[in-house]
């Protein structure tokens, strides 16, 4: 009888430990690096290790310090989250999304980069802000 408790304890904590991302709570929700409070529901990441613990950014300079720092580096993401400007309070996967990074952008810690899910809708952004259009790799680079 107490080995099976203990086996349901096991099976109830595994199903219990989720890697999945959760909507950023804007008002609430405080920037892992800086600690400020997340207001703008156009600005934000959220990143998701294997083992479930959620990391929360209010802007790309602080998702991509965490990233390059030694505690993000020890870390294994399965998700890597990036508001989608033109949908605010929606995550995308920020690998595969399109920055635009404009001094027309006023960022919460002063990037001056957005995020979009939609090449064509960053294609009418740069054409109203002008900026530089910033694939994920260009991105990093930039923060490295």
């Amino acid at each position: 009888m107490k080995s099976q408790l203990i086996y349901i304890i096991i099976i109830g904590f595994l199903f219990g430990c989720s890697a999945d991302p959760r909507p950023i709570k804007f008002g609430e929700d405080v920037c892992y690096h800086c600690k400020m409070k997340l207001m703008d529901p156009k600005y934000g990441a959220e990143v998701v290790t294997q083992k479930g613990k959620v990391f929360i950014f209010d802007d790309v300079n602080c998702l991509m310090s965490f990233i390059e720092s030694d505690e993000g580096k020890d870390q294994e993401f399965k998700h890597i989250l990036i508001i989608d400007y033109d949908k605010p309070e929606m995550l995308s996967d920020a690998t595969i999304s399109f920055y635009l990074k404009s001094d027309q952008f006023k960022t919460p810690m002063a990037s001056s980069i957005v995020a979009f899910s939609d090449y064509e809708t960053l294609k009418s952004y740069k054409s109203k802000h002008g900026g530089v259009y910033l694939a994920w790799g260009e991105l990093v680079t930039q923060f490295k």
